[in-house]
Order: structure tokens, then C-alpha cells, then sequence
């Protein structure tokens, strides 16, 4: 009787756990659709300014960099593109009794206040749609996927972050609305290093494909430059 599941540390270097998710049926490639939409998940200044000016951040300039990368080639072809930021009433009342006690941090994201603002350097442009939600998952109780059917959108770029918590959450839902889902592994990040590899696996495993950056250029320039026709 193998050990591996328990044994194998979680991460997408690890081959032997691959082998021993593939053998039993996961692991699957969604692939790239014809028509991609990007949403970049909760780059606001809760998130982006590091700890302990905000109990919520952690240094993810090089996440910010990579989704620049992708938003230079997103705006240019041009595709849609989302925003989100999480926030909440300032005195708490839309959070619920029971998210609050789990997660006490969120009566920091008061709505309008500058923890829920997007990092500037990410400079979002008109008609580039913010997003605000009060879960996880960017779907939930809010307008996206209307608007992705809008945009007949069948391709999902999530980048941003958390990577166990909104990314994760985003890219499950997505994957459950029959959307493909691609997630750059240099475009997402997590406070946790080894929560953050952990759920690379688990998105890679379950939900969608975890490619590098560049990879996901590569697709995009294909539709730029008309190779892979948006209809």
C-alpha cells in the first residue's frame, strides 16, 4: 500500500505526487479557449502593502509585475478584463456573524477606505470593471459571470492573490461554470510560501492549468496576432 499521498511534499516540482494524482485520475489539461477574459483577484492595498503596515499584505511586487506583463498584451489585443476587491460595510453589518469570527481581518476592508483601493501600479483603465465581493471566490454574489457571457468569454486568466484563499476559490468556481481556467504561477501569490505551492498543485490538479507566465503570453500574442481567431 503506497504512502505517498502522505508523505510527498505538496507542491508542483514534486513528480512522484504528480504520478500518484495522475494514476488516479486528476491532473486532466483544460487547455486555452478562443475567447479569454483576464481577472486580476484582490490586488488592493490590503493585500499589496506588506506587513505590519497592513495586517492583511505581503510583498507581492513581483506578482503585480507579472500581471502588468499580461495586462500589457490583455489591453493591446484588446480583451475584457476584471478587477475585484473585497470590502464591507464600516461597521461590519454585511460581513455575518459567522465569516467574522473566522476571519476577524475582514472588518479592516471598509468599503471606500484606502486598504480596499487597487494598488496603483497596476493603472486600470476605463472600462476596466472593479469587481467588489465579500467571499472568496470573485463569482459569488456578484455580476462576473453574467458578464462573461456578455463577452461570450470561455477562457479564464485568474492572476492576483490569495493563492489558497480568492484565487483558489475563483478558479473552482470558474472550473464548476465549464469555463477553462489558466493560472500564471508567477502572476498569483499567497503570504504562506507553502500554502501558496500547495494550492498551485491543487488548482493544477483539480481545476485548471498552472502555466508559467510566458507560456500565457504566448497565447495571448497568438491572438493578438490572429493565429488563434477570437469569433
Amino acid at each position: 500500500m503506497t504512502t505517498t499521498a502522505n508523505t510527498a511534499r505538496h507542491g508542483l516540482e514534486n513528480s512522484e505526487l504528480h504520478d500518484f494524482y495522475d494514476k488516479r485520475g486528476f491532473s486532466g489539461r483544460v487547455g486555452c479557449g478562443e475567447r479569454p477574459a483576464v481577472v486580476v483577484i484582490d490586488l488592493a492595498r490590503a493585500w499589496t502593502v506588506p506587513y505590519p503596515a497592513s495586517p492583511l499584505g505581503s510583498d507581492l511586487s513581483g506578482v503585480i509585475d507579472q500581471t502588468n506583463r499580461i495586462l500589457e498584451v490583455a489591453r493591446a489585443i484588446p480583451i475584457p478584463i476584471f478587477f475585484t476587491t473585497m470590502e464591507f460595510d464600516p461597521d461590519g453589518s454585511d460581513i455575518g456573524s459567522v465569516v467574522a469570527r473566522k476571519t476577524p481581518h475582514l472588518w479592516t476592508l471598509a468599503r471606500g477606505s484606502e486598504w480596499t483601493a487597487l494598488d496603483p501600479r497596476l493603472n486600470r483603465l476605463p472600462g476596466e470593471v472593479l469587481i467588489p465581493k465579500q467571499r472568496a471566490s470573485a463569482f459569488f454574489g456578484t455580476s462576473l459571470l453574467s458578464q462573461l457571457i456578455a463577452h461570450n468569454v470561455d477562457t479564464l486568466i485568474v492572476t492576483g492573490c490569495s493563492t489558497s484563499g480568492c484565487v483558489r476559490a475563483t478558479a473552482q468556481t470558474g472550473f464548476d461554470n465549464n469555463f477553462h481556467v489558466v493560472v500564471p504561477r508567477e502572476a498569483v501569490g499567497d503570504r504562506s510560501p507553502s500554502a501558496h505551492e500547495a494550492n498551485l498543485f491543487d488548482i493544477d490538479a483539480r481545476m485548471g492549468d498552472v502555466l508559467a507566465t510566458d507560456d500565457v503570453l504566448a497565447y495571448l500574442a497568438r491572438i493578438r496576432d490572429g493565429a488563434l481567431a477570437i469569433r
